[in-house]
């Protein structure tokens, strides 16, 4: 059951990513990697696409914050855990993603509103519910692994990979995503997410890197 409900965010999340589309959630990128068209034909253009995510988002972003959240709840820090939503807020890489992943993570923390022994729970969602948080999904996810007792690094390798295949079919289209060089691909840049969790699980503050510049790519 506790896989499940992790599975379950993360399912929702993806679901909405293939509803708005890339032009919704594309990270920011210098040069930019927004397509002239919905999707992404040129297996270059998506690795472009893909990389930006990992080296914007992913990994200087959302891991540290799930680690961060688990950490919180597992301590019962609401102060801490509303601070991290808050300066989540003022960061410029995650704002393609914002509505998303608030919907998404509001969504989930109220299926968890019947856990009325978890304080921490109820007090961040009442924070939600007043605005003074936003209930970020990476924020509630990261609880999700505590609630559940659910092993931090299991639950960041899962993140990684579920977030990162449905950003690449979103983005590909489903007829490209299942081409076994997009899959080949794929896994050239899954197999760097192992370190990248090893490298966060110790972290125990929020910690983020300056955006990486990136080579001008075709995308046509």
């Amino acid at each position: 059951m506790a896989q499940s409900k992790a599975e379950s965010l993360l399912g929702d999340f993806s679901a909405l990513l293939q509803q708005v589309g890339v032009r919704g959630v594309l990270p920011v990128c210098n040069p930019p990697v927004a397509p002239d068209t919905k999707l992404i034909t040129n297996l270059t253009g998506l690795q472009t696409f893909l990389e930006a995510y990992l080296a914007q988002v992913l990994y200087p972003v959302e891991l540290p914050a799930i680690a961060n959240a688990c950490g919180h709840v597992r301590r019962g820090e609401l102060r801490e855990l509303i601070e991290l939503d808050q300066r989540l807020a003022g960061d410029a890489r995650l704002k393609p993603f914002a509505a998303a992943s608030r919907q998404i993570g509001v969504l989930q923390l109220k299926r968890m509103k019947p856990l009325r022994d978890e304080r921490t729970v109820q007090r961040y969602l009442r924070a939600v519910e007043s605005g003074q948080a936003a209930g970020w999904h990476t924020l509630v996810y990261g609880m999700t692994l505590s609630v559940y007792s659910i092993p931090l690094r299991q639950g960041l390798l899962h993140y990684g990979r579920e977030t990162l295949s449905a950003l690449a079919q979103a983005a590909a289209g489903a007829e490209n995503f299942f081409n076994p060089a997009c899959q080949d691909m794929l896994g050239t840049l899954l197999a760097c997410l192992p370190q990248n969790v090893e490298q966060t699980v110790p972290s125990s503050k929020m910690v983020t890197v300056p955006l990486r510049r990136y080579s001008q790519k075709s995308l046509l």
